[in-house]
């Protein structure tokens, strides 16, 4: 199996280890992958190309590269960057592997479920697999109501799915969003509801969403952090219609822990068409029960 590792960053002051513990994760869980690392560091110019060849018994095949990205949209934009250089290559790859420098912090027990029986199981199939998060009650968002999501910062998904996605920019102009002044951070015609405008500020702000978890990075908001509260509430946003995107292109969403505890108990297919609610139900660790009273993607 060859995959395909897109990597995004944004220098290596922070996470600097991000690369190495990802190559050292596949290496313990997934021996038997052959894999090819793109790094796109936004905080390179975009005209930057490093190719690092590999010696020897591969016969000098590109193993890894590092290439420069703008960060108009942060991962999602660097994910587009590596894309566009790999171009028709892409399709020569069994899976494509998304991963941010940051993948490591918050809740990382899913991680452990990225093996290789997991990985052939994804391989030539409409799914995208990763972390599902969840609110505690739907949000609304530009048309769609919806209330879980896929973690951006570490997933997998076959080249198909990934070329039927088109770009992972889902928000190119953020200015129908924030109204510029940090007593009320949200245009009021802004296309979100108002609990949706709650969560992000809770979130970012270091208060708990009714989940008992704090953003590891929270900051109090003010004229000083607007600009920051603008650009994470934007990779929010675009994280959550990420995994509508994908819905609506008939690529499932599937949650790693439950595809890990389905794949554990063998001796009958995968059920792939499972509800996400049923999924983090029927996690054997970790698992979620949520109320059915608001049917929602």
């Amino acid at each position: 199996m060859k995959l395909l590792t897109i990597l995004a960053r944004f220098g290596t002051e922070q996470y600097a280890r991000a690369e190495a513990e990802i190559a050292e994760r596949f290496a313990h869980q997934a021996p038997g992958v052959e894999r090819t690392t793109v790094v796109v560091d936004n905080a390179l110019p975009a005209s930057l190309v490093d190719e690092q060849r590999e010696p020897g018994e591969r016969g000098g095949r590109v193993v890894r590269m590092v290439i420069g990205g703008d960060n108009s949209a942060y991962e999602f934009s660097a994910f587009d960057r590596a894309l566009k250089y790999i171009g028709r290559d892409l399709t020569s790859y069994d899976l494509v592997h998304f991963a941010t420098s940051a993948f490591n912090t918050l809740y990382v027990a899913y991680l452990d479920r990225f093996t290789e029986p997991l990985l052939q199981a994804v391989r030539g199939r409409n799914v995208c697999v990763g972390h599902i998060d969840c609110y505690n009650e739907p949000v609304e968002l530009l048309q769609f109501r919806s209330q879980h999501w896929l973690r951006s910062c570490f997933f997998v998904m076959p080249p198909e799915e990934v070329q039927l996605l088109g770009s992972f920019v889902s928000i190119a102009d953020p200015t129908p969003f924030f109204s510029g002044h940090a007593d009320a951070p949200f245009r009021a015609d802004a296309p979100l509801c108002a609990t949706y405008r709650r969560y992000i500020t809770d979130w970012l702000t270091g208060a708990d969403i009714g989940q008992g978890v704090e953003w590891h990075s929270s900051f109090a908001l003010s004229d000083a952090t607007l600009s920051s509260f603008e650009r994470k509430a934007h990779s929010i946003l675009m994280e959550h219609l990420l995994a509508v995107r994908l819905r609506a292109s008939g690529c499932r969403v599937v949650d790693v822990t439950w595809l890990s505890t389905q794949l554990r108990r063998g001796g009958r297919p995968v059920p792939w068409h499972t509800p996400w609610r049923e999924q983090l139900a029927g996690r054997d660790r970790d698992a979620l029960v949520l109320s059915r009273s608001s049917p929602t993607g």
